[in-house]
């Protein structure tokens, strides 16, 4: 009697299978999930498979599809937006993340092509590293290419683990994530007894934990006092008439009462509806004139307190045709002063305006883009010295997740604000926005202050971590002292060459293993 034949299925049997199914699964290491064990076994089951591809077009096909499906359920909060624009179906929601994804997976595919022409004859160190160093290369350029998006870099599954995560204070996200991309591949390297890119795992780990651990800041007695309002009026209800007046009268109500300690106030983007400043011809002023809006403001305030907050200007031809908007932060003292405006210089595509418009627009594409004309940008990270408050730096919305951009250089200031309107997003995404401002604490060892219309809002000091918050959907504020600024990090002395000395680090050592093996 013959015995039956046992078939073992593994994953190098249905590679495109995996590769895709793995990409997706990856996606619950971010918040709000940060299953970050799942993400890294997914990656090293997915560095595996590309090693075993038989060709280069294999290897890009494996590439392409898990970095399809990651992108794909990664994003899946932008299918929310969709619901705001009643000029196009709210079906076609479901579809952008998709035609997102098309784009997106080139960067892993590139990853993994890179990698697969410098493995061995089994996934050893020097594969791995080829591949961490190629990972942080494509990641870069998903930041930077076409505007960029560099949306869940691969290094935020360690914000629940401050000794991994504040590593990025030294090197950055982008390095940050290649080491991620190391780490994981090590455990395929152990599993073929390739022993010494364990040890070498472990050991960086080790040195990791040594040099990154927080330096807490305590702030002093008299600290000035930051209070972050949350109104959670939902992005549906702004075609309401009285939207506006209910907006500013929810903001009031919020703001607190002055005290002894100097209040700075902040409220979200786009929070103020009304028009703040003089000089616009009479028609385009409704409601309220500027004087009455600043003085409303100036009311909630003592002799040294100051409003932040997101609001609109507006730019005129000669004939006083408006031209173009801006989507801007206003600052306003107890005198009913605008002390300064700062004007977002990273737009949104297709949200904030429409990337060659007199084309796309023949073709019936401006339905994609609310309103008849852009917004314009801003000249790019900027900061405004407050009284009593010190130097504030300003991120408006999604410029908070652009690493190593997010500070004028030689101007650093004591904190970062950034108003946001995640109403716009599904709660993975409110969940991931917040994800990447911790990143930014850490990378630039400073404290960063977020004001969203629905959540979420956060205090978050210079180490990243969240002393204070209003859970999505929830209407309220927070108050507490400013946390202080930590000490420059290497980062924000160095910014992204540290991504290309860790990679050049990283690729080198590849070379020299594979040299060493021969």
């Amino acid at each position: 009697m013959t015995a039956p034949t046992v078939t073992t299925l593994t994953v190098t049997d249905r590679p495109a299978l995996y590769s895709f199914l793995l990409g997706g699964i990856a996606t619950v290491g971010f918040a709000p999930l940060a299953l970050w064990p799942v993400t890294l076994g997914c990656v090293a089951a997915w560095l595996w498979i590309v090693h075993a591809a038989p060709g280069i077009r294999a290897a890009l096909w494996r590439g392409w599809l898990f970095g399809f499906a990651h992108f794909l359920i990664g994003n899946n909060w932008i299918a929310k937006a969709f619901t705001y624009q009643d000029a196009v179906p709210h079906a076609l929601g479901w579809v952008a993340p998709g035609l997102m994804a098309l784009y997106l997976g080139i960067f892993p595919m590139a990853a993994a092509g890179v990698a697969w022409r410098f493995r061995g004859a089994r996934p050893d160190t020097a594969y791995v590293l080829s591949f961490a160093a190629a990972w942080i290369t494509t990641e870069y350029l998903r930041g930077t290419v076409f505007t960029g998006y560099p949306w869940n870099p691969l290094s935020e599954i360690w914000l629940p683990l401050p000794g991994l995560s504040h590593s990025a204070a030294w090197i950055g996200t982008y390095a940050l994530s290649g080491l991620t991309v190391a780490i994981a591949g090590m455990g395929v390297g152990a599993l073929h007894r390739e022993w010494r890119g364990a040890a070498m795992a472990i050991g960086g780990l080790i040195v990791i934990g040594l040099i990154a651990p927080p330096v807490s800041v305590a702030p002093g007695p008299l600290a000035p006092r930051v209070r972050v309002v949350q109104p959670d009026l939902d992005q549906e209800q702004r075609p309401r008439d009285d939207y506006a007046e209910a907006n500013l009268a929810q903001l009031a109500r919020l703001s607190g009462k002055p005290g002894p300690a100097p209040r700075l106030i902040v409220w979200p983007e786009g929070a103020l509806r009304f028009l703040p400043e003089d000089g616009y011809p009479r028609q385009y002023y409704w409601e309220a004139t500027p004087y009455e809006t600043r003085h409303r403001i100036a009311a909630l305030l003592g002799p040294k307190d100051v409003v932040l907050t997101g609001g609109n200007a507006l730019n005129f031809d000669a004939e006083d045709h408006v031209i173009s908007a801006t989507n801007s932060i206003f600052a306003f003292d107890a005198h009913a002063r605008i002390l300064a405006r700062y004007d977002k210089a990273h737009l949104v595509p297709f949200g904030e305006y429409l990337p060659a418009r007199p084309l796309l627009s023949a073709i019936g594409l401006s339905r994609l883009v609310p309103g008849d004309f852009d917004f314009a940008p801003g000249k790019g990270p900027n900061g405004l010295d407050l009284p009593a408050f010190g130097r504030v730096g300003f991120q408006l919305c999604y410029e908070i997740i652009f690493s190593g951009d997010v500070v004028q250089r030689g101007h650093r200031p004591a904190f970062l604000f950034q108003p946001s309107n995640d109403s716009w997003y599904g709660y993975w995404g409110q969940a991931e926005h917040l994800a990447q401002a911790r990143m930014r604490a850490i990378e630039e060892g400073l404290p960063v202050i977020r004001a969203t219309p629905t959540g979420i809002s956060a205090i978050i000091d210079a180490q990243g971590r969240v002393l204070a918050s209003i859970p999505a959907e929830k209407a309220g504020a927070i108050e507490l002292p400013i946390p202080p600024a930590a000490p420059p990090t290497v980062f924000s002395r160095l910014g992204n060459l540290m991504a290309l000395l860790v990679g050049l680090c990283f690729l080198a050592s590849a070379i020299a293993l594979r040299r060493f093996a021969r």
